[in-house]
Parts: C-alpha cells; sequence; structure tokens
C-alpha cells in the first residue's frame, strides 16, 4: 500500500497568545518594569494620604502615565502592537513620544509638585510635632517621581538611538 505522508504541522493557532520573550530581556522591557513598579509607588503614595490642591493634577498625571505604559507593556509583551489602528505599523514612534512627552514631562511636573508640597510641610517632621505629617508620603511620592522620570529618559533614548539607527521595531 501506499505510505501517507506525515500531516505537516500547520501555522500556529490565530487567536494564541505568548509572550514575547526578547521583549522581556530588552533594556527597554526591563525599564518598562521599573517604570510600572515606581509609577504604582507613586500614584499609590499619593493616594494613600491626605491631599489637596496641585497634588490632585500629579495624581492625575502619574495614573495616565502609568495605565498608558501598562498598555504599552502589555501590548508589546504580547507582540499585539499591529492590532493597534495606526500606531501598531509605527510603534517605535508611539514609544518614544510616550516616553519623552508624556512620561518625561509629566512626571517631572509631578515631581515638581510634590517636591514643592514636602518642602512645605517640612516643618512638621520636627520631634514632638504631635499632628499629622505629611512631609514623608510627598517626599517619598517625589523621590520616586524623579527616578520614574529619569527612567522614561532612559527608554525615550533608547527609543531615540534605535529610531537614528533606522531600526524599525522596539528590540
Amino acid at each position: 500500500p501506499p505510505a501517507v505522508p506525515p500531516p505537516h504541522p500547520g501555522p500556529p493557532a490565530r487567536g494564541s497568545l505568548s509572550l514575547h520573550r526578547a521583549y522581556l530581556r530588552s533594556p527597554l522591557g526591563l525599564l518598562r518594569l521599573g517604570q510600572l513598579a515606581l509609577g504604582a509607588a507613586f500614584w499609590v503614595t499619593v493616594a494613600a494620604h491626605k491631599y489637596e490642591g496641585a497634588a490632585h493634577f500629579a495624581l492625575f498625571a502619574a495614573v495616565l502615565v502609568w495605565l498608558f505604559t501598562l498598555a504599552l507593556f502589555g501590548l508589546s509583551l504580547l507582540g499585539r502592537w499591529a492590532l493597534v489602528p495606526w500606531l501598531g505599523s509605527r510603534w517605535l514612534l508611539t514609544n518614544l513620544v510616550h516616553d519623552l512627552a508624556l512620561g518625561v514631562g509629566l512626571y517631572t511636573a509631578a515631581t515638581g509638585i510634590m517636591g514643592y508640597k514636602a518642602e512645605r510641610k517640612s516643618y512638621c517632621n520636627l520631634p514632638g510635632y504631635s499632628q499629622h505629617c505629611l512631609y514623608g508620603a510627598y517626599l517619598s511620592a517625589s523621590i520616586c517621581g524623579g527616578i520614574a522620570a529619569c527612567l522614561y529618559l532612559f527608554s525615550g533614548l533608547y527609543c531615540l538611538s534605535r529610531r537614528c539607527r533606522d531600526q524599525r521595531d522596539i528590540i
């Protein structure tokens, strides 16, 4: 009897998801993880304490950038950026603009606001002060925001260097 050829393995299922491990190990993937961790520390620190005035903007800015960063990280980790209309074909440029305009810009403003508020509350860290003191929370948020802004600057420069070398991918 004639031998039946073995079935050819087909292409992977159209809807299957897999992690883009090369992205996770890349400088941009590691920077994104740091940005997400410090961004969460920033807005959780602010939100967990009483805040007023300009701290509302700082909290809004931190949460907005954090959510966009989470979306970029998730789409990049799953390798699904092509699903985003118009931006998917320009993913490196999208990451670059996000990092330099949103990340650095908004986190620098939020850090400045929280630093100013920490300075205004610096009197309450004196020994014997009996009222609730927000100095530590504002200072912690300011430090987390400053480090996060630096991480966004580094990832923006990484994307810019790839763009200048005519590379089109984020890895």
